[in-house]
């Protein structure tokens, strides 16, 4: 199940996406219409800036942007960020491979081999669903 914190991270992207190259969002703004605490999206938006998704401008009229083209930043990117690996078993992960304590052969193991096409399923709609896609933003931005 993906965390609040990364529901809360896309609809941030998604608030900052809709206003991609027209200036900057203050936080206060940003929490209050999209209905989350500003402190968590404060946390938020800091981790967000240190994976060079949006930036920030201090003082008077200052606050985040994207950095990142809408069309750039996937589902994928932000659940990787806040939520790790896309795959549900640590066996099947690409990014996060574990072997399952319990698990004698994987080359035997039928769920290993059902759940690495229920991650690249996951994989491939989370890659393709962008922030533009999300906004529905014109190509051209």
């Amino acid at each position: 199940m993906m965390s609040k914190k990364c529901k809360y991270a896309i609809k941030a992207l998604m608030r900052l996406g809709k206003h991609y190259n027209q200036g900057h969002l203050q936080t206060a703004d940003i929490a209050e219409k999209e209905n989350i605490p500003k402190k968590f999206l404060e946390q938020i938006l800091l981790e967000l800036k240190h994976a060079h998704m949006v930036s920030s401008k201090q003082g008077s009229g200052g606050g985040y942007f994207l950095i990142k083209n809408p069309k750039d930043i996937s589902v994928a990117d932000v659940y990787r960020l806040f939520d790790g690996a896309i795959a549900l078993l640590p066996c099947v992960s690409l990014n996060f491979y574990e072997k399952c304590d319990d698990c004698t052969s994987e080359k035997e193991c039928a769920l290993q081999r059902e759940f690495i096409k229920i991650r690249e399923g996951a994989r491939k709609v989370m890659s393709k669903t962008t922030i533009q896609s999300l906004i529905k933003l014109p190509d051209n931005q």
